[in-house]
């Protein structure tokens, strides 16, 4: 497995299981790192939690582990721990997602770690930050969902509490460690220190719905509740068109003025005519667009809001993404030969000029590569 990109060079140690971690270091694996998985006998669950080509090669594990070589480990016997201490001497980064007595109890807290190789950059993916009173509590993408407030911002719209569709909690964390992990390797690069990250879904989700939503109650006194009201609009949704659906953002007041001025809707006046009075009232101009949005099909307003250079797109199934015309012009997919045929995986979206990455490989089977990667750190125990 050849590694290319701006993270060539730079291995990791992956003992992370689900999405938030794997995600994390299948991300560098595609910007080049090589990236060791670790797995117990029994293997990480996302494995088993979704369709596949065969048991084991779960379509959400092959997306988040492609690119990694796999290795299997029991870190509760000595022959498991004493390899996992060797591979850690010669790697950049050490990533975990268990709880901190579980890493602590099997050997490998940050202190052991460091103690093997003081300029590792040692990355913790917990639920809850150690220093709350939840630092034990085990967490998913849902329960962390509804700590942070998003179900309770659904509700704005739907009228009941609701999850996003996608494991969000998952993801932004995964990538806030990314770039808590790829800060600490750019220190190192100028200092030679080594040190410990730790990335909380909980505290990573509370920043990243507080970056709009803390608003009025950041000051001292509050200026009112916390809440982006533009995005808490119960009309805020796609438009109903005459033959389906649009979304569409008439927003800044050259978008405002451009849209009034093509489409003349009698109910358009010195009410909404700036940002600044319509943001006051939005929802009841969510409301009257919408009534004006039925009065076309889905191909005239695209056709009309693109050519004012209005934000506007159609509202895409996730099949239709794979058939793309955009995402398939720019080589956003990568189809990758693996042993049970051909995958189009969804590719890295960064782009770099001179060190660009790629999908390095498919996802491991169940420890393909652990005689490999241990062969590869010379003589130890069997």
């Amino acid at each position: 497995m050849k590694h290319t990109g701006p993270l060539s060079g730079v291995r990791v140690v992956d003992l992370t299981s689900m999405v938030m971690g794997p995600y994390c270091t299948q991300l560098m694996a595609d910007m080049g790192a090589d990236v060791v998985k670790v797995e117990p006998p029994a293997g990480d669950d996302t494995r088993y939690i979704s369709v596949g080509p065969e048991p084991g090669m779960s379509g959400v594990f092959v997306n988040v582990n492609r690119g990694k070589r796999g290795v299997v480990l029991d870190l509760r016997t000595p022959e498991g721990a004493d390899a996992l201490r060797r591979l850690v001497r010669t790697s950049d980064v050490f990533v975990h997602s268990m709880r901190g007595r579980a890493i602590a109890a099997l050997g490998f807290g940050y202190a052991d770690v460091a103690a093997l190789n003081p300029s590792i950059v040692y990355t913790n993916c917990y639920g809850y930050g150690r220093s709350g009173p939840d630092a034990g509590l085990p967490a998913y993408d849902d329960t962390i969902q509804a700590e942070c407030g998003l179900p309770s911002a659904q509700e704005a719209l739907a009228g009941e509490p609701g999850y996003a569709a996608t494991i969000l909690a998952d993801k932004v964390a995964g990538m806030t460690a990314l770039y808590a992990t790829m800060a600490a390797l750019f220190h190192r690069e100028r200092t030679g220190e080594g040190q410990e990250v730790e990335v909380a879904m909980f505290e990573t989700m509370a920043a990243f719905m507080l970056v709009e939503h803390a608003n009025g109650a950041m000051f001292d006194p509050p200026l009112g509740p916390a809440g982006y009201p533009r995005a808490l609009a119960p009309n805020r949704r796609p438009y109903r068109t005459k033959d389906g659906h649009v979304s569409a953002l008439v927003y800044n007041d050259k978008q405002w003025a451009a849209f009034v001025g093509a489409v003349r809707p009698a109910w358009a006046d010195e009410r909404f005519a700036t940002l600044e009075r319509r943001a006051e009232q939005i929802d009841t101009v969510y409301a009257l667009l919408e009534k004006t949005f039925r009065e076309r099909t889905t191909g005239e307003w695209l056709g009309l809001l693109r050519s004012l250079d209005i934000p506007a797109a159609p509202v895409r199934t996730l099949d239709e993404l794979f058939d793309n015309p955009h995402l398939n012009a720019a080589g956003f997919f990568e189809t990758v030969e693996t042993p049970n045929g051909p995958v189009r995986f969804p590719g890295a979206p960064a782009r770099f000029s001179r060190t660009p990455g790629r999908v390095a490989g498919p996802a491991p089977r169940l420890g393909a590569h652990t005689a490999e990667v241990l062969d590869g750190l010379g003589p130890g125990p069997a």
